[in-house]
């Protein structure tokens, strides 16, 4: 099992960066929150990681810290919950906002994430309220970032990056269209697109 991983950070295409650890190149998928802490490519990282192993692939997920990959792996244990929709959860909201959301039985506010339907949201409530009863510290605090990238190109790697997500492609493109990019990082583009999502901004998600 690979629990940790300490590089270079040499490519980042949201939701996947690739660091490099003493020469080899670890692909490695990550939720949004987590790449709102990234550094810049060319600066080391520190990520919390967990492989996931199947019959035709491995796939290593990252995250920023401790709390974040505990709460991915408590996911894992619902029923019908896989490594993407778990990742896409921990990109829809906030770790903070999640267990809010588990604990109010707010399954409107899950429905809100692309590929969870009512029926998910509510196993995802029934399923992960008791892990919630006590009061732990998992929140996951996305931390400004401050990158220059050109406009354009940081633009279209939000929208990819949406749709990566789950998201449909006309509803990426809307939230974007609706913030004001200038200047902005992909990272923040992204973050405020997710945040429209999750406000109910018009989407239709399945």
């Amino acid at each position: 099992m690979i629990g940790r991983l300490r590089g270079k950070i040499i490519e980042k295409a949201p939701p996947t960066l690739v660091v490099d650890v003493q020469g080899v190149g670890y692909e490695v998928d990550a939720p949004m929150s987590t790449f709102y802490r990234l550094p810049d490519v060319g600066k080391e990282v520190v990520l919390f990681t967990h492989l996931v192993v199947r019959e035709d692939a491995h796939h290593l997920y990252g995250f920023a810290t401790a709390h974040e990959r505990a709460l991915f792996r408590q996911l894992l244990k619902v029923t019908g919950v896989g490594a993407k929709m778990a990742v896409g959860i921990l990109s829809g909201m906030s770790a903070d906002d999640f267990v809010h959301a588990v604990r109010a039985s707010d399954t409107a506010a899950l429905t809100r994430i692309p590929g969870i339907g009512r029926k998910t949201a509510e196993r995802l409530v029934v399923e992960m309220r008791d892990r919630f009863k006590d009061e732990v510290d998992i929140g996951v605090v996305a931390s400004d970032v401050h990158m220059h990238e050109p406009a354009n190109d940081a633009v279209a790697d939000a929208v990819s990056a949406l749709v990566a997500l789950g998201y449909k492609p006309h509803d990426a493109s809307r939230w974007v269209r609706r913030i004001n990019s200038q200047g902005m990082a992909r990272e923040e583009i992204i973050r405020q697109a997710l945040q429209l999502a999750a406000s109910g901004a018009g989407a239709q998600t399945n």
